[in-house]
């Protein structure tokens, strides 16, 4: 880069880089095993991972007995080889849930590499360190998704262009790699900024316009290709209308379709959700960019996140769904520009940044903890009545291996806050340490609570139950969603039919606690009802034809 990089008056020592090491990993590998697969994502998804390791078909992903084509499968088959791989000693779907450690990894490693390019030997701990401090990272980096899998690929992508202007072979090989593994992972969206980005950062600055930039872009699409066509190949011979349905209806002809419905209420989502998606990064992101506004022609190093950046958030949200997990790509350049931000960083706000931050932890940390007490010992504090209401069918039970765990993260995140040197990355640290120390507290305390509410278990081992020991099949509404299909066929074994003809003795019904679930209730008899433990808006119903010869009316 032709950037000359300020001078850190801060190093980072052994010490230091073991101890954000440390917080790196116990922030990746917190809350990835211990919990059942919760709505919606996290259950849909490994629907489809449960399905692969069950029919043996991994070319074409399916969902309980029906093909799912939503996504390309490189994520499902990397949660299954690790589910497999780890079936001795952890469920299948914790086993599942590691891919998501090793993309998030990934994805941190290649984020603080482009952070040490871009802005200097010690600026890699802090470009990963401010990603893990984004509140939309937290929850989402630790769930079976996808997604996950396409940062790693745009993070990569990322590194591979800040070195497209010096060493073609190795930017072209990382951009390549990275599209294609964001391609595999979540479909056309990967390649369509890498093309956007590649044109408009030349178009935007000279400095991009280099015969070694245009050779890395070569590299780029020599490395890509395999990725691009392997698979839709292999797909396309296998089961073309498989192929027709992911590449068309569920890819390129619903974004036609979408676009030309324009304008949309959605279009300006990501602008009001990314303050706090992306927070603390995005304020000192802006304020980078604003103090630079004048002398962005000459700094490329800000010139590669604020291009990526923008490109991401257009063809976002100009995307047919718009959802807040599919922003977390813009969170990776909006790091990259907050990193470049430390060194220029007024010592007032970043003072105020981490005394706001230590404040904040301190109050929510204290909080959790009087909470768990309360509900242990129950206290019958309104805070306790209210919690026990909320989630009724969670038992409390003191627990000595959770307890010592979120003890010592306690006390190791007042080592951390005490301990950590006065420089413009104390407040990044900081956050990020509180944030980490909030999740454990999430993941060993309060486990318990949250997996009685957001795990199907319970309700799908009752309707298990209820069922009779012979039928014929179990038809659905059209309520019923993928990720309750996915939890049916992983309890219960049971897999739920669309059922046009009407020949189904069983019917499950989704609706809520008011609706009125069938057209002619005469034709069925209702033999169990239930929902989640909690769940005031999901209600499940099942009914068995009252003549097996006839079974009835579609619902």
């Amino acid at each position: 880069m032709y950037f000359i990089k300020p001078t850190d008056p801060h190093p980072i020592t052994p010490a230091k880089a073991l101890m954000l090491g440390l917080l790196c990993m116990v922030w990746l590998t917190t809350g990835l095993v211990g919990h059942d697969p919760w709505k919606s994502e996290d259950a849909y998804s490994f629907g489809v991972i449960y399905s692969m390791l069950q029919n043996g078909v991994w070319l074409t992903p399916t969902l309980a007995g029906e093909p799912f084509m939503a996504n390309p499968p490189l994520f499902y088959w990397t949660a299954a080889l690790l589910a497999q791989l780890f079936s001795p000693l952890l469920p299948l779907h914790d086993g599942a849930r590691l891919a998501s450690g090793c993309y998030s990894a990934l994805m941190l490693l290649f984020l603080g590499l482009a952070g040490r390019k871009l802005y200097g030997e010690n600026r890699g701990w802090a470009a990963a360190i401010t990603l893990i401090g984004c509140l939309g990272m937290l929850v989402r980096a630790h769930q079976i998704i996808t997604d996950i899998a396409l940062l790693a690929g745009c993070a990569m992508a990322l590194y591979g262009f800040t070195h497209s202007q010096e060493r073609s072979v190795k930017a072209g090989f990382w951009i390549g790699t990275g599209v294609g593994i964001g391609f595999m992972s979540k479909g056309f969206v990967s390649p369509i900024l890498f093309v956007l980005i590649a044109i408009f950062l030349p178009l935007l600055f000279h400095n991009w316009r280099t015969r070694r930039y245009t050779m890395s872009l070569i590299i780029a699409l020599m490395s890509v290709l395999p990725w691009l066509s392997i698979w839709p190949v292999l797909l396309y011979q296998h089961a073309p209308k498989l192929f027709i349905s992911w590449a068309w209806s569920n890819n390129i002809g619903n974004w036609l379709s979408f676009l030309h419905e324009m304008p949309n209420k959605d279009l300006f989502y990501y602008l009001k959700n990314l303050p706090w998606l992306a927070w603390p990064a995005l304020p000192l992101a802006i304020w980078i960019v604003w103090r630079e506004r004048k002398r962005l022609t000459q700094r490329d190093d800000l010139q590669l996140p604020l291009v990526s950046f923008t490109v991401m958030l257009v063809v976002l949200s100009l995307a047919p769904h718009i959802k807040e997990v599919y922003a977390l790509p813009m969170l990776l350049p909006v790091a990259l520009l907050a990193t470049a931000s430390l060194s220029m960083l007024k010592r007032g706000a970043a003072n105020a940044l981490d005394w706001f931050g230590l404040m904040t932890f301190a109050l929510i940390a204290l909080l959790m903890w009087w909470g768990w007490a309360g509900l242990l010992l129950n206290n019958h504090a309104k805070i306790t009545l209210w919690l026990k209401d909320y989630q009724p069918g969670s038992e409390p039970a003191f627990q000595a291996t959770p307890f010592l765990i979120a003890l010592s993260a306690t006390l190791l995140w007042l080592l951390l806050v005490w301990r950590v040197g006065r420089s413009m990355r104390r407040a990044i640290v900081n956050w990020a340490s509180g944030m980490t120390l909030i999740w454990v507290l999430a993941m060993t305390l309060w486990l318990p609570w949250l997996d009685s509410g957001k795990s199907y278990r319970n309700m799908v081992a009752s309707l298990k139950q209820a069922m009779p020991e012979k039928y014929n099949c179990v038809a659905r509404n059209i309520n019923l969603g993928d990720s309750q299909r996915a939890m049916l066929h992983y309890f219960g074994g049971i897999i739920t039919l669309r059922d046009p003809a009407r020949r189904c003795e069983l019917r499950l019904i989704q609706g809520d606690k008011i609706s009125r679930p069938l057209r002619d209730e005469s034709l069925y008899e209702k033999i169990w009802e239930g929902s989640r433990q909690g769940d005031k808006y999901e209600q499940y119903r099942l009914y068995k034809s009252v003549n097996s010869n006839n079974p009835g009316q579609q619902p």
